[in-house]
């Protein structure tokens, strides 16, 4: 079974992604927006967690609604340089409050994990030629934030106080 990054520790993944077509696997699902669009009532109905995999050109708030239902929101990174997904979890955070958690999929980097957590992603698919002990040090390699973000509300400068 593949592994992921999850709240800074490598853990089995137990999600199925899912294709547009055809019989759902057994289990947790991970399916596209288009399938959670067009099948939403019947994977509801299954009561096995489901979650959405999200495009990084679709529109966060179109979702707002299922957010309640889905267990997790897979953000998709085409390619690193490609940011959007960033935007994306920073608003299911702090705009429409999502607890469930948000896993960035895609082309995945050790370089960006501190980022994307900051942005609001608890979870990391990374790409399959890269090392996950080796990316858990992402975490480590910055002891202190300036900003408030989702992962520290806070500005240091009132945290200093």
């Amino acid at each position: 079974m593949p592994s992921v990054i999850k709240n800074r520790e490598i853990i089995e993944d137990h999600w199925h992604p899912a294709a547009d077509e055809g019989d759902l696997p057994a289990g947790p699902v991970i399916v596209s927006l288009i399938r959670w669009q067009r099948e939403r009532d019947t994977l509801l109905k299954r009561q096995e967690p489901v979650g959405v995999r999200l495009p990084n050109t679709a529109n966060v708030a179109d979702l707002v609604q299922d957010l309640p239902s889905l267990a997790i929101v897979a953000l998709e990174f085409p390619k690193f340089s490609d940011g959007r997904a960033y935007s994306q979890a920073r608003l299911l955070r702090e705009r429409y409050g999502y607890r469930g958690e948000i896993r960035a999929v895609g082309d995945v980097l050790r370089d960006q994990l501190f980022f994307m957590a900051r942005s609001g992603f608890d979870a990391f698919a990374l790409r399959s030629d890269r090392d996950l002990e080796d990316a858990l040090q992402a975490f480590q390699e910055f002891t202190e934030t300036y900003q408030p973000a989702a992962d520290q509300p806070q500005p240091l400068y009132r945290r200093a106080r």
